[in-house]
């Protein structure tokens, strides 16, 4: 089949009805509806503990459903040994072996695969060329840097043209610029080879950099599965809203429901109008959530045409460069986060009285916290 819109929504992998435990009684991974795309980038994320590694785990075959299927390419694989899935892998801990080279750590995939060596002489010297460490190919791992071995872990978990590639962590041990190099490079590789790759990671914003699609992990089940700006900008729980970016809560209770939006009676005084996203109905309680860029902060008198103002005292000003931030006391908040342009925090004190407004459209009434 090809024809990139085909392609684009066929699942490559699905998982259905999927249970994991280990003790027979907590659910690892609860009831897992997952369907992975044909060429996507999708990253599994979440906190410690909450099923996406043993979800990666499990699709590698290195662990087995208690529960439920999975299907690669329309074959359940439950009971299918990892080496006759067809998928590479790179973990953290790059799992490199010690004692071979460069050039024979990434020809190994293909030599348990018995391809002729001649075939596999050109597909490791590709594959180093791709990942630039050709001049290092006879070198053993321990003469690399971490930078340098991760990037033959992906090599080796390239170059026998797997279907779907998994990745634990993989960039975990990297210091920051190298890290954010490594997510631009794994992202171009995966954009030019058409590989469909499921990457596991705790970092948002890794997350939002390099994703087609994200799943969003907690207490083993998938949350929420959208577009990175779709999860930032519509969340569909407080989970969501408060795991993916910077955000502002403020409890209430929902006054009334109408056309989609809601007005809320704040806990500590006053009201707002938000949109009800996931409310359980007049009189039930909410958070709140709004995005610190979504604020504005009003000085005396300034007006504003929306429904939602609410006073506020100035806690501490934060310069960060490209921005500022102010931190306020908003309705029993006082942690309440505004991000301003750069030098704006100058017109602001510690424990000044202003008010702050922000759209009905920007704020959205989620379940209670």
């Amino acid at each position: 089949m090809d024809g990139g819109m085909v392609a684009s929504t066929q699942a490559l992998v699905r998982f259905v009805g999927v249970q994991k435990t280990y003790d027979g009684e907590h659910l690892v991974v609860k009831n897992l509806d997952l369907d992975i795309r044909k060429g996507e980038f999708l990253t599994l994320l979440g906190p410690s503990g909450s099923g996406k590694t043993t979800t990666l785990m499990m699709l590698a075959g290195f662990e087995v459903p208690t529960h439920g299927e999975i299907f690669l390419a329309d074959r359940p694989i439950k009971n299918m040994p990892p080496h006759k899935r067809d998928i590479g892998m790179v973990f953290q801990n790059y799992a490199l072996f010690p004692h071979l080279t460069i050039e024979e750590n990434v020809a190994f995939p293909l030599t348990v695969r018995k391809t002729p060596k001649a075939e596999i002489k050109d597909r490791v010297q590709a594959a180093l060329r791709m990942i630039k460490l050709e001049n290092l190919a006879h070198r053993r791992p321990g003469q690399l840097s971490g930078g340098q071995q991760q990037r033959v872990a992906l090599a080796r978990a390239l170059v026998f043209n797997p279907q779907l590639v998994l990745m634990d962590e993989p960039l975990g041990a990297l210091d920051k610029r190298l890290r954010e190099h490594m997510q631009l490079e794994i992202k171009h590789l995966h954009e030019t080879m058409g590989i469909t790759v499921v990457y596991v990671t705790h970092d948002q914003s890794e997350a939002l950099t390099m994703s087609d699609r994200i799943a969003v992990f907690n207490d083993g089940i998938v949350q929420q599965i959208d577009r990175p700006d779709a999860l930032y900008e519509r969340p569909v729980n407080s989970f969501v809203a408060n795991f993916i970016g910077e955000n502002n809560v403020l409890h209430g209770s929902v006054e009334n429901i109408e056309q989609g939006y809601c007005r809320v009676a704040l806990a500590a005084g006053g009201s707002v109008v938000a949109q009800a996203v996931n409310v359980a109905g007049s009189g039930a309680a909410t958070a709140l959530s709004i995005r610190p860029e979504r604020i504005s902060i009003l000085m005396d008198g300034e007006a504003t045409d929306s429904p939602n103002r609410l006073p506020a005292t100035v806690q501490d000003t934060i310069y960060l460069g490209d921005h500022a931030l102010a931190i306020l006391q908003v309705a029993g908040n006082g942690e309440f986060m505004v991000k301003l342009p750069p030098g704006a925090h100058a017109a602001l004190g510690h424990g000044q009285a202003v008010s702050i407004t922000f759209r009905p459209e920007d704020c959205r009434a989620l379940d209670p916290v």
